[in-house]
Protein backbone atom coordinates (compact mmCIF):
# COMPACT_ATOMS: atom_id res chain seq x y z
CA UNK A 1 0.00 0.00 0.00
CA UNK A 2 1.40 3.14 -1.14
CA UNK A 3 1.39 6.40 1.34
CA UNK A 4 1.78 10.02 0.77
CA UNK A 5 -0.43 12.10 -1.30
CA UNK A 6 -1.32 10.34 -5.21
CA UNK A 7 -0.02 12.02 -8.17
CA UNK A 8 -2.91 13.15 -10.85
CA UNK A 9 -1.73 9.62 -12.88
CA UNK A 10 -2.11 7.92 -10.29
CA UNK A 11 -5.59 9.06 -9.27
CA UNK A 12 -6.19 8.55 -13.20
CA UNK A 13 -5.14 4.95 -13.09
CA UNK A 14 -8.11 4.26 -10.71
CA UNK A 15 -10.83 6.23 -12.46
CA UNK A 16 -13.83 4.58 -13.79
CA UNK A 17 -14.83 7.50 -16.70
CA UNK A 18 -18.04 7.54 -16.54
CA UNK A 19 -21.04 8.55 -19.05
CA UNK A 20 -24.09 7.23 -18.67
CA UNK A 21 -26.40 8.69 -21.25
CA UNK A 22 -28.85 6.56 -22.25
CA UNK A 23 -29.09 8.69 -25.49
CA UNK A 24 -24.94 9.30 -25.85
CA UNK A 25 -23.93 9.31 -29.59
CA UNK A 26 -21.22 7.59 -30.73
CA UNK A 27 -19.35 10.69 -31.56
CA UNK A 28 -19.59 11.04 -27.62
CA UNK A 29 -18.69 7.80 -26.53
CA UNK A 30 -15.50 7.63 -29.40
CA UNK A 31 -14.55 10.83 -27.69
CA UNK A 32 -15.05 9.37 -24.15
CA UNK A 33 -13.29 6.50 -25.15
CA UNK A 34 -10.26 8.69 -27.01
CA UNK A 35 -9.89 10.51 -23.52
CA UNK A 36 -9.40 7.19 -21.71
CA UNK A 37 -6.92 6.40 -23.89
CA UNK A 38 -4.86 9.22 -23.85
CA UNK A 39 -4.85 9.55 -19.92
CA UNK A 40 -4.61 5.64 -19.38
CA UNK A 41 -7.94 5.47 -16.73
CA UNK A 42 -8.75 1.74 -15.79
CA UNK A 43 -12.17 1.79 -17.14
CA UNK A 44 -14.51 3.23 -18.83
CA UNK A 45 -18.22 3.03 -17.67
CA UNK A 46 -21.19 3.25 -19.52
CA UNK A 47 -24.77 1.70 -20.07
CA UNK A 48 -24.95 -1.75 -21.10
CA UNK A 49 -26.32 -0.60 -24.74
CA UNK A 50 -23.49 1.04 -24.76
CA UNK A 51 -20.99 -2.19 -24.34
CA UNK A 52 -20.31 -3.36 -28.07
CA UNK A 53 -19.07 -0.21 -28.97
CA UNK A 54 -17.12 0.91 -26.43
CA UNK A 55 -15.50 -2.20 -26.81
CA UNK A 56 -14.48 -1.63 -30.23
CA UNK A 57 -12.79 1.23 -29.77
CA UNK A 58 -10.73 0.49 -26.63
CA UNK A 59 -7.36 -1.30 -26.50
CA UNK A 60 -7.67 -4.56 -24.35
CA UNK A 61 -5.88 -2.95 -21.62
CA UNK A 62 -8.65 -0.40 -20.74
CA UNK A 63 -11.83 -2.08 -19.16
CA UNK A 64 -15.38 -1.80 -19.93
CA UNK A 65 -17.63 -1.67 -17.20
CA UNK A 66 -21.26 -2.08 -17.84
CA UNK A 67 -23.97 -0.62 -15.41
CA UNK A 68 -26.59 -2.91 -15.82
CA UNK A 69 -30.32 -3.88 -14.03
CA UNK A 70 -32.04 -0.66 -13.38
CA UNK A 71 -30.02 3.01 -12.41
CA UNK A 72 -30.22 4.41 -10.65
CA UNK A 73 -33.32 2.39 -8.99
CA UNK A 74 -32.35 -1.02 -9.26
CA UNK A 75 -34.32 -4.34 -10.01
CA UNK A 76 -35.71 -6.47 -7.92
CA UNK A 77 -35.62 -9.66 -10.15
CA UNK A 78 -33.09 -12.18 -10.06
CA UNK A 79 -33.75 -13.73 -13.59
CA UNK A 80 -34.20 -10.67 -15.17
CA UNK A 81 -31.07 -8.92 -13.99
CA UNK A 82 -29.12 -12.29 -14.25
CA UNK A 83 -30.05 -12.26 -18.21
CA UNK A 84 -28.98 -8.61 -18.34
CA UNK A 85 -25.65 -9.42 -16.68
CA UNK A 86 -24.92 -11.99 -19.31
CA UNK A 87 -25.99 -10.06 -22.01
CA UNK A 88 -23.81 -7.25 -21.17
CA UNK A 89 -21.00 -9.99 -21.05
CA UNK A 90 -21.59 -11.12 -24.47
CA UNK A 91 -21.34 -7.75 -25.51
CA UNK A 92 -17.71 -7.43 -24.10
CA UNK A 93 -18.09 -6.11 -20.56
CA UNK A 94 -15.18 -7.04 -18.13
CA UNK A 95 -17.01 -5.34 -14.89
CA UNK A 96 -20.21 -5.23 -13.78
CA UNK A 97 -21.92 -2.21 -11.79
CA UNK A 98 -25.30 -3.27 -10.62
CA UNK A 99 -27.52 -1.71 -7.82
CA UNK A 100 -28.48 -3.86 -4.66
CA UNK A 101 -31.70 -1.70 -4.60
CA UNK A 102 -32.51 -0.37 -0.78
CA UNK A 103 -36.04 -1.59 0.63
CA UNK A 104 -38.26 1.23 1.70
CA UNK A 105 -39.47 -0.59 4.43
CA UNK A 106 -36.02 -0.38 6.27
CA UNK A 107 -35.09 -3.85 6.51
CA UNK A 108 -31.36 -3.88 4.51
CA UNK A 109 -30.56 -7.48 4.08
CA UNK A 110 -32.64 -10.71 3.67
CA UNK A 111 -33.13 -13.48 2.10
CA UNK A 112 -34.62 -11.55 -1.31
CA UNK A 113 -31.10 -9.66 -1.02
CA UNK A 114 -29.57 -13.09 -0.67
CA UNK A 115 -30.43 -14.00 -4.36
CA UNK A 116 -30.20 -11.07 -5.88
CA UNK A 117 -26.13 -10.96 -4.69
CA UNK A 118 -25.77 -14.54 -5.58
CA UNK A 119 -27.95 -14.00 -9.04
CA UNK A 120 -25.53 -10.80 -9.70
CA UNK A 121 -22.56 -12.87 -8.83
CA UNK A 122 -23.13 -16.55 -10.79
CA UNK A 123 -24.49 -14.19 -13.97
CA UNK A 124 -20.89 -12.64 -14.05
CA UNK A 125 -19.14 -15.97 -15.11
CA UNK A 126 -15.86 -14.73 -13.42
CA UNK A 127 -15.77 -10.85 -14.15
CA UNK A 128 -15.72 -8.05 -11.91
CA UNK A 129 -18.99 -7.39 -9.88
CA UNK A 130 -18.79 -3.83 -8.14
CA UNK A 131 -22.21 -4.13 -5.82
CA UNK A 132 -23.77 -0.48 -5.53
CA UNK A 133 -24.88 0.06 -2.42
CA UNK A 134 -26.82 2.94 -2.28
CA UNK A 135 -25.04 4.84 0.86
CA UNK A 136 -27.48 8.32 0.89
CA UNK A 137 -30.63 6.01 1.31
CA UNK A 138 -28.98 3.62 4.39
CA UNK A 139 -28.23 4.60 8.15
CA UNK A 140 -24.68 3.14 9.10
CA UNK A 141 -25.86 0.02 10.48
CA UNK A 142 -27.38 -1.09 6.77
CA UNK A 143 -24.51 0.23 5.08
CA UNK A 144 -22.53 -2.18 7.26
CA UNK A 145 -25.07 -5.26 6.85
CA UNK A 146 -24.91 -4.97 3.27
CA UNK A 147 -21.28 -4.36 2.68
CA UNK A 148 -21.19 -7.62 4.88
CA UNK A 149 -23.48 -9.35 2.84
CA UNK A 150 -22.34 -8.00 -0.78
CA UNK A 151 -18.72 -9.31 0.16
CA UNK A 152 -19.46 -12.78 1.62
CA UNK A 153 -21.97 -13.41 -1.91
CA UNK A 154 -18.74 -12.72 -3.96
CA UNK A 155 -18.97 -9.19 -4.97
CA UNK A 156 -15.14 -7.76 -5.89
CA UNK A 157 -16.18 -4.68 -5.10
CA UNK A 158 -18.84 -2.16 -2.69
CA UNK A 159 -19.75 0.48 -4.35
CA UNK A 160 -20.79 3.67 -2.47
CA UNK A 161 -23.66 4.88 -4.51
CA UNK A 162 -25.29 5.83 -8.06
CA UNK A 163 -24.93 9.47 -7.19
CA UNK A 164 -28.29 10.65 -7.99
CA UNK A 165 -30.06 10.04 -4.94
CA UNK A 166 -27.33 12.11 -2.86
CA UNK A 167 -23.45 12.16 -3.38
CA UNK A 168 -20.66 10.08 -1.38
CA UNK A 169 -19.68 11.47 2.09
CA UNK A 170 -16.51 10.83 3.35
CA UNK A 171 -17.71 8.75 6.01
CA UNK A 172 -19.40 6.18 3.74
CA UNK A 173 -15.90 6.08 2.32
CA UNK A 174 -14.69 5.10 5.51
CA UNK A 175 -17.45 2.58 6.05
CA UNK A 176 -16.82 0.89 3.14
CA UNK A 177 -13.37 0.34 3.69
CA UNK A 178 -13.28 -0.91 7.43
CA UNK A 179 -15.95 -3.55 5.66
CA UNK A 180 -13.32 -4.59 3.48
CA UNK A 181 -10.28 -4.71 6.07
CA UNK A 182 -12.76 -6.53 7.99
CA UNK A 183 -13.51 -9.00 5.05
CA UNK A 184 -9.79 -9.07 4.81
CA UNK A 185 -9.11 -10.04 8.07
CA UNK A 186 -11.76 -12.71 8.60
CA UNK A 187 -12.03 -14.28 5.36
CA UNK A 188 -8.75 -13.67 3.57
CA UNK A 189 -9.76 -12.15 1.12
CA UNK A 190 -8.85 -8.78 -0.20
CA UNK A 191 -12.37 -6.67 -1.45
CA UNK A 192 -12.38 -3.42 -3.52
CA UNK A 193 -14.04 -0.38 -2.61
CA UNK A 194 -15.59 2.37 -5.46
CA UNK A 195 -16.61 5.73 -4.48
CA UNK A 196 -18.63 7.73 -6.20
CA UNK A 197 -21.43 10.10 -6.28
CA UNK A 198 -20.65 13.75 -6.48
CA UNK A 199 -16.42 13.49 -6.95
CA UNK A 200 -15.74 16.14 -9.16
CA UNK A 201 -12.49 17.49 -7.92
CA UNK A 202 -9.10 16.32 -7.26
CA UNK A 203 -8.89 17.70 -3.65
CA UNK A 204 -12.40 15.90 -3.01
CA UNK A 205 -10.97 12.57 -4.87
CA UNK A 206 -7.74 13.07 -2.60
CA UNK A 207 -9.38 13.76 0.74
CA UNK A 208 -11.60 10.10 0.18
CA UNK A 209 -8.54 8.47 -1.02
CA UNK A 210 -7.09 9.60 1.80
CA UNK A 211 -9.75 7.88 3.68
CA UNK A 212 -9.70 4.60 2.41
CA UNK A 213 -5.83 4.30 2.50
CA UNK A 214 -6.20 5.03 6.46
CA UNK A 215 -8.61 2.12 6.78
CA UNK A 216 -6.07 -0.58 5.03
CA UNK A 217 -7.27 -0.16 0.86
CA UNK A 218 -4.83 0.05 -1.60
CA UNK A 219 -5.46 2.97 -3.42
CA UNK A 220 -2.77 2.84 -5.62
CA UNK A 221 -3.97 -0.59 -7.04
CA UNK A 222 -7.16 -0.55 -9.63
CA UNK A 223 -8.15 -4.12 -8.36
CA UNK A 224 -8.62 -2.45 -4.68
CA UNK A 225 -10.12 0.93 -5.32
CA UNK A 226 -11.57 2.92 -8.00
CA UNK A 227 -13.20 6.42 -8.64
CA UNK A 228 -16.39 6.46 -10.53
CA UNK A 229 -16.69 9.95 -12.50
CA UNK A 230 -17.35 11.93 -15.58
CA UNK A 231 -15.80 15.18 -14.78
CA UNK A 232 -12.53 14.72 -12.24
CA UNK A 233 -10.71 14.04 -15.09
CA UNK A 234 -11.39 17.32 -16.44
CA UNK A 235 -9.91 19.21 -12.76
CA UNK A 236 -7.19 16.34 -13.14
CA UNK A 237 -6.34 17.64 -16.43
CA UNK A 238 -6.73 21.06 -15.95
CA UNK A 239 -4.54 20.45 -13.37
CA UNK A 240 -0.73 19.77 -15.07
CA UNK A 241 -1.51 15.77 -15.53
CA UNK A 242 0.97 14.36 -16.87
CA UNK A 243 3.66 17.00 -15.67
CA UNK A 244 3.49 15.92 -12.49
Amino acid sequence: MGSGIMEDSEIVSILDLTLLDRGASEEELASLCLRAEKYRTAAVCVFSEHVRYVRSKLSENIRVAAVVGGFPRGWRDPSKISQAIMEAIESGADEIDCVLEPREDGVSVGEEELLMLSSMKESCQGKTLKVIIETPLLDERSIRAVCRMAMASGADFVKTCTGKRGPCSDEDARILSMEAKRHHVTMGERKGVKISGGIRNKRDARRLLSIMEGEGVSTRDPNEARIGASSLLDDLIDGGLGRN
